[in-house]
């Protein structure tokens, strides 16, 4: 890509706390090949509680000494990853907006590749790919060997493709058209962002495969309970605004028929594989993890209610606190 033709990107990271993720996400914002001149990185402050606000104050300073432009926010009021993300954007420049999270790593050159698309002038929305950060704990070898935030799975949803707001990136004359994030919305704001362009406007999602950032995954049951319960809330969610297909719960004959499946079948025969190299000893006790997620999952899809506030949209011109009652779908 012409570096002469290369637009002005803004990229945007919503932290809650995360002073153990912040020095190395840092590390890889400063690594960008993309020209430092047309780049901004925006740090928004979602109230944390420790020393996140220290360390990402620090990292502005220490960016400005070698020509990078890092800007410090701190969203008070709302303290969804969503309303960070809109106070990102009304504080951002650049033409094209970027999004990744404080547990993710872009590679050098995600951004070069993450924007290049956009010299097509009918694309709106560039969803980059999402890999996995190697991990030791079972959780985490189960989430690599599954895929389990690949863009792929999202991108072949059957109500229509979304890109995660991990690695995504949105032209802002897109916003200025369909509006900003929910920020009452506390999960599932991706799919509804991508799906109300795609259902309001004529701009194209594009897949750039080659943009790549890792994420760190879920190291701990807790971690894993709350992240699948989560997506539980965001399938309810989507359901009330979208009409989206609910998943479909499994039964306690089901859970009993495949943990017996796994006992009887699926355990010697993963144990072979793995002395003989075949395949990864996770796979032994992939069944069992796989169905505490689906359980996990199906708990936030029951328990979830949409409250009302969630269906706000709010607007790019809503610089001054005004003009939160556009029409909401």
């Amino acid at each position: 890509m012409n570096q002469k033709v290369l637009p002005k990107t803004s990229v945007i990271v919503p932290v809650y706390n995360g002073e153990a993720d912040v020095p190395d996400l840092i590390q890889c914002l400063k690594a960008q090949t993309y020209p430092v001149d047309q780049v901004e990185y925006l740090l928004v402050d979602n109230a944390s509680c420790d020393r996140t606000s220290l360390l990402l104050q620090t990292a502005v300073q220490e960016a400005a000494a070698l020509g990078i432009i890092f800007q410090y926010l701190r969203e008070t009021e709302n303290q969804s990853s969503y309303a960070a993300r809109n106070a990102g954007i009304r504080a951002a420049s650049g033409e094209i907006l970027a999004f990744t999270d404080a547990d993710c790593r872009p590679q050098s050159s995600w951004l070069d590749a993450l924007i290049a698309p956009f010299t097509d002038s009918r694309i709106g929305v560039v969803a980059g790919e999402i890999v996995a950060l190697p991990g030791k704990s079972l959780l985490e070898q189960h989430a690599e060997r599954h895929q389990v935030l690949s863009q792929q799975h999202t991108l072949n949803h059957p109500f229509r493709p979304y890109g995660q707001t991990a690695n995504l990136a949105i032209r802002r004359q897109v916003l200025e058209q369909v509006g900003l994030f929910r920020p009452y919305l506390t999960s599932g704001g991706d799919a509804d962002m991508c799906w109300r362009i795609q259902q309001q406007s004529d701009w194209t999602l594009h897949f750039a495969p080659t943009a790549v950032v890792q994420h760190r995954h879920r190291s701990t049951l807790q971690e894993y309970q709350k992240q699948w319960h989560r997506y539980g809330r965001s399938n309810r969610y989507l359901h009330e605004l979208h009409g989206v297909e609910l998943m479909r719960e499994l039964t306690q004959q089901e859970y009993f028929y495949r943990l017996s499946r796994w006992l009887v079948k699926e355990v010697p025969m993963n144990t072979i594989k793995a002395i003989a190299r075949k395949s990864p000893p996770i796979d032994i006790i992939s069944t069992p993890i796989g169905l505490f997620g689906a359980w996990a999952r199906t708990t936030g899809q029951r328990q979830a209610k949409l409250p009302e506030k969630a269906k706000e949209i709010e607007w790019l011109q809503n610089v001054q606190g005004i003009g939160f009652n556009q029409p909401t779908q």
